[in-house]
């Protein structure tokens, strides 16, 4: 069996003159938790429409690998058998909120066919394996957010797909129900479903196997999380200042430092940047408002490549 399970070559999506998705293509790996990180207007959307097969693609191919017999491209003569090894969880909510937890999964399950006995012992099985077994009849109006969304998941694995897509899991939950909601994505893992999910959210990026940056329709760049941050050498420093030339200025004829506009500040990396915040300080101590020194996250790898800070409004 071929280690990835999905492959994308040259995939474009164009609304009009508008191009969402610019050539696009990627390898994914088996057994993952692959997310696609990305603001507003960056692709993410409209690749995790595509994948779903909820969209063709402009041109270009997607391929799918579920097993050495059961290899699709995406093309409308495929779309009833690459459906069959699909998990979706949007980002809307597409429960019933009059209905149970378990009888929103039957109902679920009664799209693809399934009855009886087997589908009861599923639909509990489902349930149990997001520690919601305990309230399958309590109706989901009186769930929690969190709750809800991981009655969302136990639907998406309801036919046990080989590939489980989530756009933006963490919408409309708090941070605790984002942690256990988490576990059970790494448990799924472990139990040999691929796993692929938007997100805009640098913690829960973070936490992905391997994470592919997009904007504005491109693929930026694809690797782990820790490999990413490493590409920034030492000391991420921000200055902020409402004499931003001035400011730039110096930094460049003083200090052999050229920063990165964002907003009201500038940014760069440097080695060891807490012992030159006070060589900082002493040469403007009237231009800088503030001035913080941290380790590189992701936010600091998109500004790096791409030029431009991140935000819903990119």
């Amino acid at each position: 069996m071929s280690s990835q399970i999905l492959t994308i070559t040259n995939l474009t999506r164009s609304y009009g003159d508008r191009v969402a998705l610019d050539n696009l293509s990627l390898s994914i790996e088996r057994n993952q938790i692959f997310g696609f990180l990305g603001p507003n207007g960056s692709g993410k959307t409209t690749l995790f429409r595509i994948l779903s097969t909820l969209i063709p693609p402009s041109s270009g191919e997607v391929k799918y690998h579920f097993s050495d017999q059961s290899s699709f491209i995406l093309q409308p003569s495929s779309l009833f058998s690459i459906r069959q090894h699909l998990g979706v969880v949007f980002q809307s909510p597409s429960l019933d909120k009059e209905l149970t937890a378990a009888e929103n999964l039957r109902h679920h399950a009664h799209l693809y066919g399934l009855r009886g006995p087997a589908l009861e012992q599923r639909v509990r099985e489902m349930l149990d394996r997001v520690n919601l077994l305990d309230r399958a009849d309590d109706r989901i109006k009186g769930f929690s957010g969190g709750m809800a969304r991981r009655v969302e998941i136990a639907k998406g694995l309801l036919t046990r797909p080989s590939l489980l897509l989530l756009d933006e899991p963490a919408t409309g939950i708090d941070p605790a129900a984002r942690i256990e909601m988490w576990r059970q994505l790494e448990r799924i893992r472990e139990e040999g479903v691929t796993i692929l999910l938007t997100t805009h959210l640098m913690e829960e990026a973070d936490q992905c196997t391997r994470l592919a940056i997009m904007d504005r329709g491109k693929l930026v760049v694809a690797d782990t999380p820790a490999a990413l941050k490493s590409r920034i050498g030492g000391d991420v420093i921000t200055l902020k200042t409402r004499q931003l030339d001035r400011v730039e200025k110096i930094l460049v004829e003083k200090f052999s430092v050229h920063g990165e506009r964002l907003d009201e500040s500038l940014r760069f990396e440097r080695a060891n940047g807490g012992e030159l915040v006070p060589q900082l300080i002493a040469a403007m101590p009237d231009l800088i408002d503030s001035v913080s020194v941290g380790k590189p996250t992701l936010v600091d790898v998109f500004v790096d490549l791409t030029g431009q800070r991140f935000s819903e409004e990119t």
